[in-house]
């Protein structure tokens, strides 16, 4: 395979050398002796791989019911649209009538805290325009986030499926403080719910 190099402004094959050859400062009108001025030659980089799932928690404002079950699937739906608008994947969504679960495989190029963000940012405003008696919704000031990590995937959508049956049992405070006990992560109670 050879590298791409930038010869008198076109991209043009060059011999195999583990490097790319770049023009700076091209000037086509130029005579052909000062077309390029100046030149460098740099290594060529690997291509990046990555796979990287999140699964994001984050409850409504101040933990009120109101993802009700007659229009859970069309904010679960709304969710996944748009993870898909900014080019991630939404693996599961669910939660019950006071939060959500997104279990989200992301690129490398957006940080958690932009994934929420967006999830929250973007389904509020829906919520607000498609459900106006909801003008008042909102959903908590933070979110929980949690590195997953793929072989424990369909353990997590299996968990995020089964909501409504594991809630009959705990409450979402009790959730959110045992996933982050489980994850080590330290919290301040003062600020733990918004």
């Amino acid at each position: 395979m050879g590298t791409t190099g930038i010869v008198a402004g076109q991209l043009t094959k060059l011999p195999h050398s583990g490097k790319v050859t770049v023009a700076v400062g091209f000037n086509p009108r130029a005579t052909t002796e000062r077309k390029h001025v100046a030149s460098a030659t740099i290594d060529q980089m690997a291509n990046t791989f990555s796979q990287i799932y999140f699964h994001f928690i984050f409850s409504t404002k101040n933990r009120i019911d109101w993802i009700s079950p007659d229009i859970e699937n069309r904010v679960r739906a709304y969710i996944g649209g748009i993870a898909r608008k900014h080019k991630m994947t939404a693996i599961q969504v669910g939660g019950i009538d006071n939060h959500a679960h997104a279990l989200i495989g992301s690129p490398p190029s957006l940080s958690p805290s932009q994934i929420a963000k967006y999830l929250k940012g973007d389904s509020s405003k829906w919520i607000h325009i498609e459900f106006p008696e909801m003008r008042n919704f909102a959903w908590q000031d933070g979110y929980g986030v949690f590195s997953v990590s793929r072989s424990e995937i369909d353990r997590v959508v299996r968990y995020i499926q089964n909501q409504r049956e594991h809630h009959s049992k705990q409450t979402f405070e009790d959730e959110y403080l045992s996933l982050l006990r489980l994850h080590g992560i330290e919290y301040d109670d003062r600020f733990l719910f918004g």
